[in-house]
């Protein structure tokens, strides 16, 4: 089951996905009940957007799941959530939560890239961790491209994050501008200048500036001919974690751009999953 859910981010009515493993169900009634003994209010909209064609007949309060949240990349329609890869994470008995960050999809507010949208991951962690049904001490985040911005912000705010995923990520978002000259104007808009004009604002969405906050596992996942976030950003994180000290592994994928093609993706995800679990 996927439902599209409305929760509060700084006042503002935020939008997202969450998904529950296969095979389990939850009524629509009672998702909104809990959502809104949160927040305490009953004005958040929530609305099954698909189910298994498989009767889910077990209940989801049998237990308590470990989560993860999945940073999209992009912003408005481009790289936005992808339901598809929300029902392949489904498959690997967690909770799947897809914010769609401030300014998209209906959600209320301006996203700014990493600036206070990043509320809007920290605020989904907070919702996702106080209810009865999740394992708080399990919730772990992936950041797919942009969203390695969003996921790290998280990970440095908030101790108790399980594991961090940065796939495809960006890791200094200065050496994206400069890279790519098609992102330019639209970065120089949604921040406020270029990075010499904003050098702070640069670092403050770069995980590499940030890198000394981690405290939890990290695994950076990247091709090596990468044309979008080039290979290098993945390794130069990679090396600053490894000389941080924190726990980092690298799955690297020879011969694949930004997206991976399908096997390769199904095998990276497998991966992904595997090195989350593993203890």
């Amino acid at each position: 089951m996927i439902f599209h859910v409305t929760y509060l981010s700084d006042g503002l009515k935020v939008k997202g996905y969450l998904s529950l493993p296969y095979g389990y169900h939850l009524p629509t009634s009672d998702l909104e009940s809990l959502i809104g003994q949160f927040y305490g209010s009953t004005e958040l909209t929530i609305t099954e957007v698909a189910s298994s064609i498989q009767p889910e007949s077990r209940d989801l309060r049998s237990q308590q799941w470990p989560v993860f949240i999945y940073c999209r990349g992009g912003i408005g329609n481009v790289g936005r959530v992808k339901t598809t890869w929300i029902e392949e994470f489904s498959n690997f008995e967690h909770i799947i939560f897809a914010p769609t960050y401030r300014g998209n999809e209906g959600s209320e507010g301006r996203d700014e890239f990493g600036g206070s949208d990043q509320e809007d991951v920290l605020s989904a962690y907070h919702l996702l961790a106080n209810l009865p049904f999740v394992d708080e001490k399990r919730i772990s985040i992936m950041g797919f491209s942009r969203g390695s911005i969003n996921a790290t912000q998280t990970a440095t705010q908030v101790s108790e994050v399980h594991k961090l995923i940065l796939w495809a990520g960006v890791s200094d978002l200065a050496q994206t501008y400069e890279e790519r000259i098609d992102l330019r104007k639209m970065l120089k808009r949604v921040i406020g200048g270029s990075p010499n004009k904003t050098p702070e604002s640069f670092q403050i969405r770069s995980p590499i500036y940030l890198a000394d906050k981690i405290k939890c596992p990290v695994l950076i996942m990247h091709g090596n001919q990468d044309t979008q976030v080039d290979f290098s950003q993945g390794q130069n994180m990679y090396n600053k974690l490894v000389e941080l000290g924190v726990t980092t592994e690298f799955h690297q994928y020879d011969g694949c751009d930004h997206h991976l093609p399908q096997q390769a993706h199904l095998t990276a995800v497998d991966r992904m999953f595997q090195w989350i679990t593993q203890i």
